[in-house]
């Protein structure tokens, strides 16, 4: 009977467990997690933040879920040191625990710059659950808040905030908002409804100084001025969990390099989730797309793979879907044309409706849709299965486009049809 760790208690870890439990009900699993809770939905702390939801709606599984796949789940433990030769990784408190085969699935971390008062009490990366309560706790008595960093985690948490009454103010030191997700035209859009909406946003700007005696009470700017605040959400991007894997002989660049079964350079140690640097799609080469669904198919591939099915992870690519005060975007693969490629694209400023669609020999490579998302699943299979869309092209931007005008196109067993289950 072999023992398998679990580093990580998320999306890509439920997701294995449930793949490994399929096929294999005597192997031990143990799921080791530095957070003090059960699997809950990280993407979903902006809604609690909000007011939108319950804590209680942010559970993945049901109360008796390790229990019922037989985990042995270790709460409030982290991992410091992972030994190939020795399969073996230490904990933070000494404690050492040998397995037979490991997914890492240890996620991403706030990418916290240099910034003097860094520290204090009310500057947050917003990225756990205990962050979220932590700000929710000084939200019921703060008036103002800012955030830095136009991406989505920073407007997720500004939306948040300005729905419970809060001031916000959003510093972007590049010329837009969601600078990695839109190009310049579609930004633009987003940025101004989010002001319509009450949220302020400063571009071409950064902050040199949080002020405050312990706790945050203003943030200064590279000019000179002071702006209160009592909470500030940094918002700069991530970066993969790999610290402890320094010493481990385990192939890392920006994350931990896979193979296209999602396994390491050491047999037996997989990788998925945010941290896991594997195929993508369009750009053809390594890339982490840190998303959720593919957290979860990630770690659904693991899963199996550890239990021997062989299977082939095809590959990811970047896709984003959001709402904000009523406004959907969707962006998918490419955002901004690169050489050989073609761009169609219709915009309506007032409607706030804007399609773009980036191809190249006659292939879908992006796709950014505000305001209007319909047929947003069709575009992403297109994107996904590569299949010549010379004979739709013209179609993209009408609104009759349907998924009738395509499902000829597409392969007769579906997107899938490589990741069925061997049962």
């Amino acid at each position: 009977m072999k023992h398998i760790y679990i580093i990580g208690n998320s999306a890509a870890a439920i997701s294995a467990v449930e793949s490994i439990r399929l096929h294999d009900q005597e192997s031990q699993i143990t799921i080791i997690s530095e957070e003090e809770y059960p699997a809950y939905g990280r993407c979903l702390i902006s809604y609690l933040l909000a007011g939108d939801i319950p804590e209680s709606k942010l559970n993945l599984r049901p109360a008796d879920f390790y229990q019922q796949n037989k985990v042995d789940l270790l709460l409030g433990k982290k991992v410091v040191e992972l030994s190939v030769k020795k399969r073996r990784v230490t904990l933070d408190d000494g404690e050492k625990k040998e397995f037979d085969v490991a997914l890492i699935a240890t996620g991403a971390r706030p990418d916290m710059p240099e910034i003097k008062g860094i520290g204090k009490q009310g500057v947050s990366g917003f990225r756990t659950l205990n962050e979220t309560k932590e700000l929710i706790s000084i939200a019921t008595f703060a008036k103002a808040a800012c955030v830095l960093g136009g991406g989505l985690i920073g407007l997720k948490a500004a939306y948040a905030l300005k729905k419970r009454g809060l001031n916000v103010l959003v510093i972007v030191k590049s010329k837009h908002v969601l600078s990695q997700v839109l190009d310049d035209l579609g930004a633009k859009m987003v940025g101004r409804h989010l002001e319509a909406k009450g949220i302020e946003i400063l571009i071409d700007q950064d902050v040199s100084e949080i002020i405050g005696n312990g706790q945050v009470r203003a943030i200064k700017l590279l000019s000179g001025k002071a702006i209160e605040a009592s909470i500030v959400i940094v918002g700069k991007g991530v970066k993969p969990n790999i610290q402890f894997l320094k010493e481990s002989g385990i192939n890392t660049d920006f994350g931990i390099l896979t193979n296209e079964y999602l396994e390491t350079n050491v047999q037996g140690i997989f990788a998925a989730g945010d941290v896991c640097q594997s195929f993508d799609l369009v750009r053809g080469a390594a890339f982490i797309n840190a998303l959720w669904p593919n957290a979860v198919e990630q770690g659904r591939i693991a899963g199996l793979n550890i239990v021997g099915k062989n299977l082939k992870y095809i590959g990811s690519l970047s896709l984003n879907a959001v709402e904000f005060f009523g406004l959907p975007i969707v962006s998918m693969g490419l955002k901004k044309a690169e050489p050989g490629c073609e761009t169609l694209e219709a915009s309506n400023g007032k409607a706030q409706i804007y399609k773009k669609f980036i191809l190249k020999d006659n292939h879908l490579k992006g796709f950014i849709g505000i305001g209007n998302i319909k047929n947003s699943g069709i575009f992403l299979r297109m994107i996904r299965e590569g299949v010549d869309i010379s004979s739709v092209k013209n179609d993209l931007l009408s609104d009759s486009f349907s998924y009738a005008k395509v499902m000829d196109l597409f392969g007769k067993d579906g997107l899938y049809s490589n990741y069925q289950e061997q049962k």
